[in-house]
Parts: C-alpha cells; structure tokens; sequence
C-alpha cells in the first residue's frame, strides 16, 4: 500500500483471496497444494515394509505430528486371518511394528495393536506374526478383542443406514487411532482398505452386511475416523479378497496420510484390482465418504509427495 493505494501485487493477492473465500463458501472442493507448505496430503514411499513406513509417515511430518507425550495410541492393522504374510490378507508385520517403535519414540504413554479377528483369534495373531513381533517390543500389546463386556455402544448421529453400533472400549479412550490395513481386494465391497478396516474395531459387523455394507462403513467413519492412515501394499492382494488365496502383487509400497478417503482413494487408482484399473469414484464407500465430506478422493486436486528408498 502506497500513499493509500493498493499497488498491483496487493490487489492480485486480494482478488485471489476473494475468490477463494467465494469459492468456499459456495462449498467448492480447492485443490490443496494451494495452500501447501511442504507437509503433503499424501506420501507414497517405494521400498522395504519398515523402512518405506517409517519414510512415508517422516514425509507427513513425523510421528511426533500425530502423537504427543503420553498419549494412547491404538494402531488398527488387518489381522483377522490365519494366514503368514505372504498371502497378503494380513498387514505386514514389519509395517506394524515400524508404528509401534516411532509411537514409543514420539512419547506414546500406551499402544495397543487391535482387531477383532475373523479366524480364531489365537491362530490369528500367531500366523500372522504381528504378535510375534511386537511382543519382542512390549508383551500384550497385540490383542484380538471379542469379548462383549469390552466393547461399548456409541450412537451415529448422521448415520444413514446404522444409527449405533459397539465400538471397543479401549479405542474410545485411546487419544490417536492410527489405521494401518493392507492393501487387498473384498467380495462385498471391491476393495478393503483403511475406511473398511474399521469394523474390526466393532463387536457385530455381520449387521453392516445386512444393511448395506457400503453406507454402514461410510456411517462408521463418522465416528471412527483415524488421525493417521498407513495402507501397506508392500503385497496387493488384488484378486480374492479378503482372506485369499488370490493374485499377490508385489508393489513395495507404503501410502499414508491423515485423510483416510484420500489415502484409499489414491491405493485404489494406483494398482491393479481384479485384472483392470479403477477410478475411486468407482468404489461405492469411497465415493459416497466423499460426497459426505468426510475426505477427498480428488487425488489430482491434493499434494502427493512419492520418493522411493
């Protein structure tokens, strides 16, 4: 501003902020790189399960970003089958204790690694080999929960199909959920990933089935929406989904981000999934979680950050 006029500089910035501020208003989805300062939306990192986890949560801004000094986590993998990681229904079990070791580094005052598994939970948490792995961090950390008494009721309140449902205990009072799925396919909704994940972490998912399964998972993440999503597709398990045996591909990858629908949305388009290529838009829950404004699946519009190790 120059003796009380606005110079050319100052006028583009504030026609620009006007404009934002309209295109806001008027509920209009910006791309976010407009206001980018280095911290993506989403970071995709090409390597070895525990190093490309550590990497693509350090390219979000650390772990010490999401959790502070004695703070519950509660860190949400895939470990519902009885089956070694190789089959890729499981999360690999490097990627989960990687989780583990930088929530303990940022100060986590507790972790816990929990599921509520589809195979007997014993079998589960030994063949999958996350129990095995955590445990040489801290024993008990890794528990499949199915008790009745250990979960509790929590109403939706925008819930369009489910307007309730038990929620596990610990998890509403844990501080920071971390979702950490694997990447696979899923006969009832095309793929499982982070937004999917989240029925284990409730005591009946069979009626989610019965109402619908796509809305019921969008309903859930109205109230279980994590702070931080790590997908591991170091293995896809892009043909028989969820439990397998189906077609493995061997990707290398980690994605992660603190919008679970962005970071769906971006494994979806990134990977194969029963021999073809798929929009996010073509995937009904994530679709819908978008049109609910509960995250973004306009990955073109958002700020990816890829590096490989």
């Amino acid at each position: 501003m120059k003796n009380g006029n606005m110079d050319r500089r100052e006028f583009l910035k504030y026609q620009m902020m006007v404009a934002l501020w309209a295109a806001s208003a008027a509920g209009l989805l910006l791309p976010r790189d407009l206001f980018a300062e280095g911290i993506p939306d989403i970071s995709v990192v090409k390597g070895a399960p525990g190093p490309a986890t550590r990497a693509a949560v350090d390219l979000l801004g650390g772990m010490k970003h999401f959790v502070k000094p004695g703070q519950r986590v509660v860190i949400k993998p895939n470990m519902s089958f009885s089956t070694p990681p190789e089959r890729a229904s499981n999360t690999h079990p490097e990627v989960v204790r990687e989780l583990v070791i930088m929530c303990k580094e940022a100060g986590a005052g507790n972790v816990l690694v929990l599921d509520n598994t589809l195979d007997r939970a014993e079998r589960c948490l030994e063949n999958s080999g996350i129990r095995a792995i955590c445990d040489a961090i801290n024993k008990n950390m890794v528990q499949a929960v199915d008790d009745k008494g250990l979960f509790s009721e929590v109403k939706i309140p925008g819930g369009k199909k489910m307007s309730s449902t038990d929620i596990m205990k610990a998890v509403l009072k844990s501080d920071v959920l971390i979702a950490a799925p694997v990447a696979k396919s899923h006969s009832a909704t095309g793929v499982s990933l982070s937004m999917k994940g989240m029925m284990g972490l409730v005591y009946d998912r069979q009626v989610m089935h019965f109402r619908g399964v796509s809305t019921t998972v969008v309903d859930l993440c109205t109230v279980l929406k994590a702070h931080l999503t790590v997908i591991d597709a170091t293995r896809v398990l892009s043909t028989g989904g969820p439990q397998g045996p189906g077609k493995v591909l061997k990707e290398n990858t980690v994605i992660a981000s603190k919008d679970m629908v962005a970071a769906d949305a971006l494994t979806v388009s990134s990977f194969e999934w029963y021999g073809q290529r798929f929009k996010p838009s073509q995937v009904a829950h994530i679709r819908e979680a978008h049109e609910r404004r509960i995250g973004r699946m306009d990955i073109e519009n958002l700020n990816i950050k890829k590096i490989s190790l």
